[in-house]
């Protein structure tokens, strides 16, 4: 008689999956002590060879001769390239001096610590990606993709233009004042239903953006206030925060009527579909032109944890990028504002 598969289906799976995840925490684990360990060979060999550069001049050909000994010692053994020994060395001499970095870097993949050492120009910066990294668990394809789109300096630009509001509500701090999406590959002139379908169909490279956080709820969510029904373009939740992200779509310059829209959706969330449990729902006005001015006059009298941030379908220019936040920073120490200089459509 054939035995029958679903018999064999335990009825107490529920209390099994708590094994699941004791033999994940474990492999993961036993993960993380691996890497740990050669990360730490690296920086050793990094710092035998630093020592060895400075006081009996090794160069690139003694090093290609130590590259050919390791190789032949350890038969079919990677990583000991004459490039990633150099790699090494500059792993040690970037941390020797900074013990907070030097061991934030054991805790990433060594693919992601070269990425890191290669961009980054500062220690804040640095420190950023580690912790973003470790946080999200990036893989080396996807920390790239931040590091190209400039993802350390849009933070910190965000920060310093929206530290006024950011203090209002705690969710207002898993957002941020630009959105680089590039992967949508949408024409140059588009509508916004043509946005949110692009959206849609690149669901995964959206929530890298926003974070790893974030997770999808709906498009074109529906809440009913009265008779009427209205629809929210994009429905996201927070998981660290524990708050619905309202996301409303504008093709156009940010208007102050954008923003009365938004915060009437934040207030049919919070009265009807949030749960008991959970933080005030928060909104992200999504707009491809801003003015900073605007803005700040529309944001200044709102009570409603809600921001205001552009969208571009290209990749930033890095140095732009930087020129921004440098002058934010001296215009913020000044006690000043910075207007939008792009002209009106």
């Amino acid at each position: 008689m054939k035995s029958d598969n679903k018999s064999l289906i335990p009825n107490n799976t529920a209390e099994f999956e708590e094994v699941i995840s004791i033999i994940e925490r474990a492999r993961e684990n036993a993960f993380r002590a691996v890497n740990h360990e050669l990360i730490s060979m690296y920086w050793e060999i990094g710092r035998y060879i630093s020592k060895k550069a400075a006081s009996d001049n090794w160069g690139k050909s003694i090093v290609q001769e130590f590259s050919q000994f390791i190789q032949s010692h350890f038969v079919g053994i990677k990583g000991f390239s004459p490039q990633n020994i150099w790699r090494m060395k500059q792993f040690y001499e970037i941390y020797a001096e900074n013990e907070k970095l030097s061991t934030l870097s054991r805790e990433i993949s060594w693919s992601n610590n070269v990425l890191i050492m290669m961009a980054a120009k500062t220690d804040e910066e640095r420190e950023f990606y580690f912790l973003l990294t470790k946080k999200n668990n990036y893989s080396a394809r996807e920390l790239e993709r931040q590091i190209d789109s400039g993802l350390y300096e849009r933070t910190m630009i965000s920060n310093e233009k929206n530290q006024l509001f950011l203090s209002r509500n705690t969710g207002l701090t898993a957002l941020r004042d630009s959105y680089v999406l590039e992967f949508l590959d949408v024409p140059e002139r588009h509508k916004e239903k043509e946005l949110r379908k692009a959206i849609i169909a690149n669901l995964r490279d959206f929530i890298l953006e926003f974070g790893r956080d974030f997770s999808f709820v709906g498009e074109e969510y529906r809440v009913q206030v009265g008779n009427t029904d209205f629809n929210i373009d994009l429905l996201l939740y927070n998981r660290e925060l524990s708050c619905l992200v309202a996301i409303e779509l504008k093709i156009g310059r940010f208007k102050p009527e954008h923003l009365g829209q938004l915060e009437f959706y934040l207030e049919a969330l919070d009265r009807d579909v949030k749960k008991k449990n959970e933080n005030p729902s928060v909104g992200l006005v999504l707009c491809s032109k801003k003015d900073d001015a605007v803005v700040e006059y529309a944001l200044s009298r709102s009570m409603s944890p809600a921001l205001i941030a552009e969208y571009q379908t290209h990749l930033p220019q890095k140095a732009l990028l930087t020129n921004k936040l440098r002058e934010l920073r001296e215009l913020a120490e000044a006690g000043g504002f910075v207007e939008d200089e792009d002209e009106d459509d």
